[in-house]
């Protein structure tokens, strides 16, 4: 098949490019090479030279109508993801830029035969919850006041007690930041028309993916290369809340047959699928065991800084792609020990968090609580509603 990969130069888009080539098909790239991930305009050296490259933008109809002709499929995971405030830009690419593909492969007529569009865990929100007293729960987003007040746990939203989480399957969403709810929409963009067009479509709901290639210049890229960099420079790493925080790794290569899985079986035809690890990790848990890895005595520094916006614990439940074959093949061990190795290797793995630090902190995104900061004080409510 001739396939496009969008964001094939990216982390997951070049592994699926590398086992889309192994698998003997041809592939054309759509990437913008867009900074943080990139940088600006420089295809990176694993991009196989043999493949054709398109330097475009996919909120630009000029670089889809170069891209899609003489396609048979699209695997379309260029994206923006951060947890910066320029909200707009979440819905122009993911959302607008999604709409695009479908709206001109409808208006040219072209003869493709699928699309697989990456999603995200973040859609959950909160996930699913078990309360002891009144059972399934899918709690809102914690308010500012209970965080600034370090009570991280969701209360169950009939009676107020604290709540168990367990894995969360399909069939509910609540996304609750911007990363999340355009994602969401770029499912029912995708899913909605590919059944009105006869276009099958299928969305790939990543849990937190890993792996050699992720962007050392991304804040969004995870506690991996996070704390690999900053423990690389005898640095210490940073959990945020109280380090307790559930969360659900997967390799990259998993991913990569869990794309091509979706690719070539038509029982995932219009449906969304979990792509996690199976395996729930704190994230102190997490800082520690790549500390291991890496031979650092470094304990983990939990100041009770918090990310506004993001989710306490979430953990995917991937019976439904295990349904049709697929399982998760490498621990997050190997991911680990994978990574690391990776990263000794490259020139510019240097430690980027005290940038990505002021950068949040400078947009209202990470916040102190009391006992933080000396200085602390409680943010007016305008900004507080922000």
């Amino acid at each position: 098949m001739n396939i496009l990969v969008t964001g094939g130069a990216g982390f997951i888009g070049s592994h699926t490019v590398d086992l889309l080539l192994q698998k003997g098909h041809t592939v054309r790239i759509l990437d913008g090479l867009m900074p943080p991930v990139h940088l600006p305009g420089k295809i990176p050296e694993y991009v196989p030279r043999g493949v054709e490259f398109i330097h475009g933008d996919v909120r630009e109809r000029a670089a889809w109508e170069r891209a899609l002709p003489g396609m048979d499929a699209v695997i379309h995971l260029a994206a923006y993801q951060d947890y910066l405030t320029d909200f707009g830009k979440f819905f122009h690419v993911n959302t607008v830029g999604t709409a695009l593909m479908y709206e001109i492969i409808v208006e040219k007529k072209l003869p493709i035969q699928k699309i697989i569009f990456a999603s995200s865990q973040a859609a959950y929100g909160e996930g699913k919850y078990i309360c002891a007293r009144d059972g399934d729960q899918y709690p809102a987003q914690r308010s500012l006041e209970q965080l600034l007040q370090r009570e991280w746990e969701p209360l169950c939203p009939v009676c107020g007690n604290v709540i168990c989480p367990v894995f969360t399957d399909e069939s509910r969403v609540t996304p609750h930041n911007q990363y999340a709810i355009s994602k969401y929409t770029q499912e029912l963009v995708a899913l909605n028309l590919g059944r009105r067009y006869n276009i099958p479509s299928v969305g790939m709901r990543y849990s937190i993916v890993q792996g050699p290639r992720q962007s050392f210049r991304n804040a969004y890229s995870g506690v991996l290369r996070i704390f690999t960099t900053r423990l690389l420079a005898d640095h210490t790493p940073v959990c945020y809340e109280d380090g307790m925080q559930f969360r659900d790794y997967v390799s990259v290569h998993d991913v990569a047959r869990a794309n091509m899985l979706a690719l070539e079986d038509a029982r995932a035809d219009y449906e969304v699928f979990n792509v996690g690890g199976g395996r729930p990790i704190t994230v102190k848990a997490y800082a520690e065991l790549i500390a291991q890895t890496m031979g650092k005595d470094i304990t983990p520094r939990i100041p009770g800084e918090f990310r506004f916006g993001d989710t306490r614990h979430i953990i995917s439940d991937i019976s439904k792609l295990s349904a049709l074959g697929w399982t998760p093949q490498v621990p997050f061990e190997d991911i680990i020990a994978e990574y690391v190795a990776w990263a000794r290797d490259q020139a510019d793995a240097r430690d980027y968090y005290a940038d990505a630090e002021r950068k949040m902190k400078s947009k209202g995104v990470l916040r102190e609580t009391p006992g933080t900061n000396p200085n602390f004080q409680l943010p007016m409510t305008n900004f507080a509603t922000t």
